[in-house]
């Protein structure tokens, strides 16, 4: 891997599982990016993730690591709670940020950050990887390349009960520490919520970036066996209808996918578990040519190439193509709208939402 002359020094926040998992190694693998500093409250976490990432710095409180010159961007990498008050403070000191998805818990919250933001000039970027995959991006551009006029989109996400038969074979071990920073109130024992914010987070975001704005949702949950089932009807702002499921767990194998039909052309994509960094399976038919599309081969490190992303944008003010902080507000009106469905029966219109998830 050839590093260009140029890097963005980049300071992560958080030691926990996701950037153990994959912020730490996008950073040193990506060509235009350096893991300059890390942060974390627990100094044992900070100690153990020091020596084996070799960062230049490290800090046990997040202002020590802003207040650093060097540090030009910051990965925020905590609790779904702690996204918003972080990523405020992250740009209040001028600090370009990529913030785990989902940007927040609740519109209000969510639409406080995007004002702040509004009057900075910093790149803000939330990390829903899938934007990265190749195949996904390949059939991104297809539908607004070939596509025509959408009539249709159906997008699915299922966990599966036995993901971690393979991810742990996959992804390094994940050291703990009795002093890391939890929220209060145990938000993971509600289920419903924290499944929904986060898998549904990827779900709402790629059924965005594929199939439009969406304006409208009627969803119903269906709890048994452990599971939980959300059944998703979807308005898109252009006139196509759609349908999302996202199903934690399914006794099978882990499943992410999309069927868009439109005027001309169609696609259909399985995306895999990110773990294996390999493309996903996209083909796009052209009905130009009458020509199935695929591609194959390419880098797939989603969470590396997300950084370089993002990357790009600061130094070399390319456009953006991971998801901004517009689009992470929007995710989370529409996760919002799915639970305020959940509740009610109704049809929810996306502008009218406010509250948690």
């Amino acid at each position: 891997m050839k590093k260009e002359s140029r890097l963005l020094r980049i300071g992560v926040l958080g030691c926990g599982p996701i950037s153990q998992i994959a912020h730490f190694d996008a950073c040193r693998k990506a060509r235009n990016a350096e893991l300059y500093a890390i942060c974390d409250l627990a100094p044992d976490l900070v100690a153990k993730m020091a020596a084996e990432h070799e960062p230049k710095a490290t800090y046990l409180k997040f202002d020590e690591m802003l207040a650093d010159s060097k540090v030009e961007a910051v990965v925020i990498g905590v609790a779904d709670q702690f996204h918003v008050p972080l990523a405020r403070q992250a740009i209040a000191a001028g600090k370009h940020v990529l913030v785990e998805k989902p940007l927040g818990v609740s519109v209000e919250e969510c639409e406080v950050l995007q004002s702040e933001w509004q009057r900075t000039k910093c790149v803000f970027q939330i990390g829903n990887n899938r934007r990265f995959d190749p195949g996904v991006a390949f059939a991104h551009r297809f539908i607004q390349e070939e596509m025509g006029r959408l009539m249709a989109l159906k997008a699915w996400y299922y966990d599966s009960t036995f993901r971690y038969t393979m991810t742990d074979n996959l992804q390094p071990i994940v050291r703990p520490s009795a002093q890391a920073r939890r929220p209060e109130g145990k938000p993971k024992a509600d289920k419903s919520r924290y499944f929904l914010l986060g898998h549904g987070s990827h779900l709402a975001d790629t059924a965005r970036f594929l199939g439009g704005e969406i304006t409208a949702v009627r969803a119903r949950l269906r709890e048994d066996f452990g599971a939980y089932g959300w059944f998703v009807e979807t308005e898109f702002a252009n006139g196509a209808l759609g349908h999302l499921d996202l199903i934690i767990p399914i006794c099978g194998d882990f499943e992410e996918g999309f069927q868009i039909f439109g005027e001309h052309g169609s696609v259909q994509g399985k995306v895999l578990a990110p773990w294996f960094h390999k493309t996903s399976q996209v083909e796009c038919f052209s009905g130009k040519d009458r020509v199935y599309r695929r591609p194959l081969g390419e880098d797939a490190h989603t969470y590396k190439l997300q950084i370089e992303g993002f990357a790009d944008t600061i130094l070399h003010g390319l456009t953006q193509h991971g998801a901004n902080i517009n689009d992470g507000v929007a995710a989370i009106r529409a996760l919002a709208a799915i639970a305020r469905s959940v509740e009610t029966g109704a049809k929810m219109q996306l502008t009218e939402m406010s509250g948690g998830v």
